[in-house]
């Protein structure tokens, strides 16, 4: 029987993802992407001043005593595996390291084909956990694995599996970041996304990737030393239940 509960303080997780240099098939911005530096939609802590609130609530899990979840160690150095069921991802896996998000051990991470997770001062936290779980990958390039996660809609749920445990999150922000500005930077690693320097209650997952054909389509081709162009797109989410991994 699948046991479901809302910790009283839920993690923080986010994706993020990609150093890409080829711009994407299609050509043509995400209808999904906010605006720079912006989150949109409805956040677990109270959002920040510029965030519009979501039209679609978080979905409540129904109170039951919580499965045994991995130390926060081994959440911490341990690969996990995310599946996001509205964009049939299953199976992709995520390897944390020590860093910060999209720096170069985390691109190297992401050149493989998979997700990269950074951890430590100037990342964020494993799967389930407090804080703010980030997740990179590719979007238009090395099997683009996240090539469609702009698509991303409030409500669509991201599965985490590590350690014998499903963590299920529910997407309920957009925040589109630059890379050339250090405050936006901030808010994207941020252990509450959007608001640096509060504390987090709760267990939140940022997806992200790049914005590179967006960026393309405005004339945009500026780019970092490792391929990075200005803009990153971030899906954000809050842990509403877990369940033991079948």
């Amino acid at each position: 029987m699948v046991r479901r509960w809302v910790a009283a303080a839920l993690l923080t997780g986010v994706l993020v993802g990609c150093s890409d240099v080829a711009g994407d098939p299609a050509g043509t911005p995400s209808a999904s992407a906010g605006a720079p530096g912006t989150p949109t939609g409805g956040a677990a802590e109270p959002a920040p001043t510029t965030a519009t609130p979501s039209t679609t609530p978080t979905p409540k899990a129904s109170p039951a005593t919580p499965s045994p979840t991995p130390s926060p160690t081994a959440r911490r150095t341990t690969s996990s595996v995310l599946a996001i069921p509205a964009l049939r991802v299953r199976g992709l896996r995520v390897v944390p390291y020590n860093g910060t998000a999209d720096d170069r051990p985390g691109t190297v991470i992401q050149d493989r084909g998979v997700a990269a997770s950074p951890r430590g001062a100037r990342g964020g936290v494993g799967p389930g956990e407090v804080g703010n779980f980030i997740v990179t990958a590719h979007r238009t390039t090395h099997g683009r694995p996240f090539g469609r996660v702009p698509q991303l809609k409030n409500g669509d749920h991201v599965l985490v599996t590590a350690g014998g445990v499903v963590y299920d999150y529910v997407i309920d922000q957009t925040m589109t970041i630059s890379f050339r500005k250090p405050a936006e930077l901030a808010q994207q690693n941020a252990a509450v996304p959007g608001r640096p320097g509060v504390a987090p209650t709760r267990a939140k997952i940022t997806l992200s990737t790049c914005a590179t054909p967006e960026d393309h389509a405005q004339g945009n081709y500026w780019k970092d030393a490792l391929g990075n162009p200005e803009h990153r797109i971030n899906k954000i989410g809050t842990l509403v239940a877990t369940r033991p991994a079948s």
